[in-house]
């Protein structure tokens, strides 16, 4: 079976990597940045320099893509005009539900297979082969290429018509953000009444409050890193998102709302590349009070 991969970078990368060592495709990959893809080309990808033969010669088009423009752009420019008839695109991008629409009904007319299939997990989860993939489509499509998710996710679930996994990554992928704001605020409460940082942070990982952003989250807010697996922009775009689905739904989500805002002041503050985490350096700076250990 072969793949051509689009978009090798914090995720898309240790995606390819596990279907390279999987042994079972011929996995060909892309991405703006040729850098991102050597280690891939290292394990035994072939660099994608035409991509419309590429695309045209792929039975499964893969991409990780950071959002509805560059996944619309693709499909648009490169994937329709070339992709054969009976072959299949996933992509693994976390989309709207009005651009992935447009791309069913674009697919469906050239004969082509379209799931959208965004992940969760993380860089570590990837890297793992363990991440947890939301798709949606066709039943008997996704059963066909069930090998494809089974290599680089763990918790795999169709849940149902097109669009499905691209709904249930923009539901549960807020709840990340509003953690990470959360967090924050416990810890400076802590911290501003004299609690030390690290065990305030140890506090909170073995009380009622636990969650996986506490401990994943809590070391790089400690050390002033602020996690550099995830940019600042893609949070921002991730939130953004939720919101335009609650409005498409006719739904109020009033913390949600302040959280985009607050992830909105800090791309304008720091930069849309900054470190994800950084927002949470809006609260330290307006508290005079940063949270190191």
């Amino acid at each position: 079976m072969k793949i051509a991969f689009f978009g090798v970078g914090n995720m898309g990368n240790p995606m390819a990597a596990n279907l390279i060592r999987s042994g079972e495709f011929e996995v060909s990959v892309f991405d703006l940045d040729k850098t991102k893809a050597e280690d891939l080309i290292g394990l035994g990808a072939h660099w994608i320099s035409d991509v419309a033969a590429s695309i045209a010669a792929a039975d499964v088009i893969l991409s990780s893509l950071p959002g509805p423009i560059q996944v619309k752009t693709l499909g648009e420019n490169e994937i329709f005009p070339n992709a054969k008839a009976g072959s299949i695109w996933i992509d693994l991008s976390t989309n709207n539900l009005a651009t992935g629409q447009q791309l069913l009904a674009m697919a469906t007319e050239r004969g082509i297979d379209f799931l959208d299939a965004p992940v969760s997990g993380g860089d570590e989860g990837a890297r793992a082969g363990s991440l947890s993939i939301y798709v949606g489509g066709d039943k008997a499509a996704f059963e066909k290429h069930r090998s494809i998710f089974e290599v680089i996710g763990e918790d795999i679930k169709h849940l149902g018509k097109s669009g499905a996994g691209y709904a249930a990554k923009i539901s549960q992928v807020i709840l990340c953000y509003l953690h990470s704001i959360a967090l924050s605020e416990a810890m400076m409460l802590g911290v501003k009444a004299g609690v030390d940082a690290t065990e305030m942070l140890s506090i909170i990982q073995n009380s009622t409050g636990r969650s996986y952003v506490a401990d994943r989250y809590g070391p790089p807010i400690l050390n002033g890193d602020y996690d550099s697996s995830f940019a600042l922009g893609l949070a921002l775009k991730d939130m953004r998102l939720a919101m335009e689905l609650a409005d498409t739904l006719g739904i109020t989500l009033p913390m949600s709302a302040l959280v985009t805002d607050t992830y909105a002041q800090a791309v304008d503050e720091y930069g849309a590349d900054a470190n994800h985490l950084i927002a949470v350096k809006l609260l330290e700076e307006a508290s005079g009070t940063p949270l190191r250990a």
